[in-house]
């Protein structure tokens, strides 16, 4: 340990660049991510303010379980299937994929698109299933 606070010391040039380099990636990661919900969250506003669940993977992997009143747009259509959405656009939208990596992508499009009440749900339809909570066949 002390070794590597004399390091750190004798080198601080590099290491203030790393710890600015650390910071840079974290704050580019939250903003590329967008708003982000947990799954007590997004059940909560599902039942108390009428929230809208978009499952963003393939419709086979959907197909296999998803959340009740889920609606299917993969990724790769979002762009041309988004006036699907308009009807919600003033309700809470929960973008949800399989690890919650890829759904920081489709809000940023969602947001553009003028959809503010968009957030991605922290752990996807993984973090879902590990907590026992329902999925429909």
């Amino acid at each position: 340990m002390g070794r590597l606070l004399e390091f750190l010391i004798n080198h601080w040039i590099l290491t203030g660049l790393w710890v600015v380099i650390f910071i840079a990636l974290i704050a580019y990661l939250q903003k590329k991510a967008g708003k982000t919900v947990g799954i007590h969250e997004a059940t909560r506003l599902i039942n108390q303010e009428g929230g809208v669940i978009l499952d963003i993977r393939d419709k086979k992997v959907f197909d296999k379980g998803h959340i009740v009143n889920a609606v299917n747009i993969p990724l790769a259509k979002l762009e041309e299937r988004m006036v699907e959405l308009e009807k919600n656009k003033n309700n809470p939208l929960i973008v949800v994929c399989q690890m919650g990596h890829q759904s920081g992508e489709a809000v940023k499009k969602l947001e553009v698109k003028g959809y503010s009440k968009v957030s991605r749900m922290t752990g996807g339809m993984t973090e879902w299933q590990s907590q026992g909570l329902p999925l429909v066949v």
